[in-house]
């Protein structure tokens, strides 16, 4: 019924806890996860996933802010692409996040090299059709321009894609909805301080919605700050329900259904 549209089962918090996740997950209803790549390092491991599940997919990626990994290029990501069970191409955007304090002092000129690989990202999943999993933390400008000036419209050969643990504003959601993206939204969602993230998830029209987990981080209540995992994004699905005056359920059907239509051979 429900399905984790994001999250990083190869991190060590939960790769050495899969036999009891996946049993936590059909418990809860969980029937699907899509297992998300941030570096080519890490690709074989969350490829196997995939491979090694039948209800979990895997996408090809590098996150915006990992550096002195390899860096992708567009004949690399369209080679993984083509693997079995690849269904996305990402985590990648841009993240501008407290530069100062996590990046030496650098501005937003100086991130020019995240630019320059969200672009081969984009090229990347223009051409082989699949879409694009975005990351964008106070970067939303230059993510939607980017888009938009690599052909990312909306319109007849477009890759489309998602804007993932969506935490921006209202008119960051509409610019991504006129683009043709989905908006996924995690365990943020519950928190006490999320008053106007919860107004974007009353907003977004319910066939362009996603729920993730984004796990191991960003736990909802009733489990904020504890290790995440997907058999959690029911809670998800019951925030988004209560703000839209529909049952868990109902959201759970729909939000899965949205996958199917984003994410091209991921029903079971």
């Amino acid at each position: 019924m429900f399905v984790d549209s994001h999250c990083h089962l190869s991190f060590p918090e939960l790769s050495a806890q899969l036999p009891q996740i996946r049993a936590a997950m059909a418990a809860a209803g969980v029937d699907r996860a899509l297992c998300i790549c941030t570096t080519l390092e890490e690709f074989e491991e969350v490829h196997a996933l995939a491979m090694g599940h039948d209800n979990f997919w895997a996408s090809a990626g590098v996150h915006p802010d990992n550096e002195g990994i390899t860096e992708p290029t567009v004949e690399k990501l369209l080679e993984l692409a083509a693997r079995p069970r690849v269904v996305g191409i990402g985590e990648t955007g841009l993240d501008y996040y407290q530069m100062e304090e996590r990046k030496g002092g650098r501005s937003v000129a100086d991130m020019e090299w995240q630019r320059e690989r969200f672009r081969v990202h984009i090229r990347a999943a223009r051409q082989c059709r699949k879409p694009l999993i975005i990351h964008t933390r106070e970067a939303s400008v230059d993510t939607v321009a980017i888009l938009k000036e690599e052909g990312e419209d909306g319109s007849a050969g477009s890759a489309g894609g998602v804007f993932h643990c969506f935490t921006e504003t209202m008119e960051v959601a509409r610019a991504a909805l006129d683009l043709g993206f989905y908006i996924s939204f995690s365990g943020i969602l519950t928190f006490k301080s999320a008053a106007d993230l919860r107004e974007v998830a009353r907003f977004v029209p319910l066939d362009r919605l996603l729920i993730e987990t984004d796990s191991p981080y960003l736990a909802p209540v009733p489990y904020r700050g504890k290790v995440n995992n997907p058999s959690y994004v029911p809670f998800v699905a019951a925030q988004v329900a209560e703000l839209r005056g529909l049952s868990r359920e109902a959201i759970g059907e729909q939000t899965s259904r949205n996958f199917e239509a984003l994410f091209s051979g991921v029903t079971t």
